[in-house]
Order: C-alpha cells, then sequence, then structure tokens
C-alpha cells in the first residue's frame, strides 16, 4: 500500500514544531541525534525505540556508537517523508519526557 508523501511546505511546518530535529538528505528525511551518560542507557532507549516501531509499523536507519544514537526517518514508499516519519519523531520524543 503506497503511502502519501508531504510537501516540502507541510513538511518544513512539521519539522519546526518537532524538538531537534531536522532535514537530512537534500529533505528526503529527518534526523536527529542523541546523546545519554552511557551505552547501557542508549542501548536502553534503542530497545524501548525498536518496540515503538513495531507498534507504528514504521522502523528508523540508525547507529549507535557507545553512548550516541543516530536516528533517520524517511518513507520509502513515499519516496520521502510522510505522516509516518512525524509521528515517529514525535513518539520517539516523548520516550525522554
Amino acid at each position: 500500500m503506497a503511502v502519501e508523501g508531504l510537501t516540502h511546505e507541510e513538511a518544513q511546518k512539521l519539522v519546526a514544531a518537532l524538538d531537534c530535529w531536522a532535514f537530512t538528505r537534500d529533505a528526503e528525511a529527518i534526523g536527529r541525534t542523541f546523546e545519554f551518560d552511557d551505552f547501557s542507557q542508549a542501548f536502553a532507549f534503542m530497545t524501548q525505540i525498536a518496540l515503538l516501531a513495531e507498534k507504528h509499523d514504521h522502523h528508523p536507519e540508525w547507529s549507535n556508537v557507545y553512548n550516541k544514537v543516530q536516528i533517520e526517518l524517511t518513507t520509502h514508499d513515499a519516496g520521502g517523508l510522510s505522516m509516518r516519519d512525524m509521528n515517529m519523531a514525535r513518539a520517539i520524543g516523548d520516550l525522554l519526557t
């Protein structure tokens, strides 16, 4: 099932409302880096995101180096950003509050 992509203008407004997320890949994705005290905290955060990803059926592209987790979100079916990315970014941010 195809997912409807956002226009650049829609994406700009939505990204502006997200805390610390920014465009990556020529505005075809959004990204954020999270930093924790140590590896255990970073890995625990990734575990929480993995559960969210399954629930939302939307999986991030990510990497982890020691206490840092770098995440990019894009919707391949839409050829760029969609509401799935914005909702996932918001849900990830909510884990920190």
